[in-house]
């Protein structure tokens, strides 16, 4: 969910209207003193903002906000426990319940986004219980060796996470026109649960006040850059200073087929993957296979990087801007982790994407291979 608890932070979003001016946000605080203070914070500029400070009496504690046309989301926080408890103003009458020793079980009803989001939550909780015990008997089957419980238990949990990522496409079928379903397509974006068409229909069954808030506004624009460098599309061309300050493009290094590979020196899967890409590198080169580097590293780690690409061997076209995560290549192809790799062919055109291990291998040798 952390990719969700990220996204809440830019959420403004025009809210319905009922007869009353006001509504009240009222709760039970189990296992907190009488005179715990529980803050509500809302969102400003998507900093964090305390709006109220309420004060529990006999395990209880309410107040009441006017209504307005625009809400943010809100959360509960107490300063003797870790967490927020997460809500949506939607100017209907609110009731929580914070418990002490489970922030996470704590929620907020009221309001078709608040119900919508806690059914959601109590389903992914049944999940995660589900994979912890799944990697509980993982744990126990390799401490016995056993091989063939093993496979049973990959092959089952390769179903749950296949279930939960249909689950989460049928609560945005059903619940698609609300603040927690752009969160949701944002969520699964990040995780490849979701393709750009999938999300982009989804976004189009919206209504029109929802698809001109700042979230979906937002999600819109990562989209298109996805879009622009998915499989099919032209790759952008781009250009960096490699380790000598020479300026290289990628339109100068193009072969027969060309990975780009976004890395950094400080990244222990991508040096565990390096030895692979070199093997394919060597093994494919002299039949038109190039690559060229996009490094992730800082201006302070210029010396590691340059030190990395020749412990690991890699002979290779190798730029960086030096810029860390703010890299305008990573951002142009919408990197968000690393390592990963865009299969471009003589064309510029991205053919495949994120290829490791014996995939990458296997991809270049139906390519370069001999037929």
């Amino acid at each position: 969910m952390r990719l969700i608890l990220a996204t809440l932070l830019t959420i403004s979003l025009i809210s319905c209207n009922n007869d009353s001016n006001s509504y009240e946000l009222s709760g039970e605080a189990v296992g907190f003193e009488d005179g715990t203070q529980i803050y509500v914070y809302t969102l400003e500029n998507r900093q964090p903002k305390i709006l109220d400070t309420l004060t529990v009496s006999e395990g209880k504690f309410a107040a009441t906000y006017p209504k307005v046309d625009e809400s943010s989301l809100n959360f509960l926080r107490v300063n003797e426990v870790k967490g927020s408890v997460l809500f949506f103003p939607e100017n209907v009458d609110m009731t929580a319940t914070i418990y002490k020793d489970s922030i996470q079980a704590s929620r907020v009803r009221g309001g078709k986004q608040n119900e919508a989001y806690s059914q959601f939550v109590e389903k992914m909780t049944a999940f995660n219980q589900r994979k912890q015990e799944s990697m509980e008997q993982f744990r126990e089957a390799r401490l016995s060796n056993d091989t063939a419980t093993i496979t049973a238990i990959q092959s089952k949990n390769l179903n749950i996470v296949a279930e939960e990522t249909a689950f989460k496409k049928e609560f945005l079928k059903e619940n698609s026109n609300s603040i927690f379903a752009a969160m949701l397509i944002s969520e699964m974006m990040g995780r490849k649960e979701l393709t750009v068409a999938e999300a982009n229909k989804f976004i189009e069954g919206m209504d029109q006040k929802l698809q001109n808030s700042a979230i979906v506004t937002d999600l819109k624009s990562t989209l298109e850059t996805m879009k622009k460098v998915d499989v099919g599309s032209k790759a952008p061309n781009f250009s960096a200073p490699n380790p000598d300050g020479e300026t290289i493009a990628l339109n100068d290094v193009l072969g027969k087929y060309t990975i780009i590979d976004f890395w950094a020196s400080w990244c222990k899967p991508c040096r565990v993957e390096n030895p692979n890409v070199v093997r394919v590198y060597n093994k494919y080169h002299d039949k038109g296979l190039n690559i060229i580097s996009v490094s992730l590293d800082k201006e302070s780690q210029k010396d590691k990087w340059i030190k990395a690409i020749a412990d690991d061997k890699m002979d290779w076209y190798h730029v960086s801007n030096l810029k860390f995560w703010q890299d305008p290549i990573a951002r142009q192809y919408n990197v968000r982790s690393i390592p990963a790799t865009f299969l471009l062919d003589e064309n510029g055109v991205i053919i495949d994407k994120n290829l490791r291990g014996n995939a990458l291998e296997a991809k270049i040798a139906s390519l370069l291979g001999d037929k």
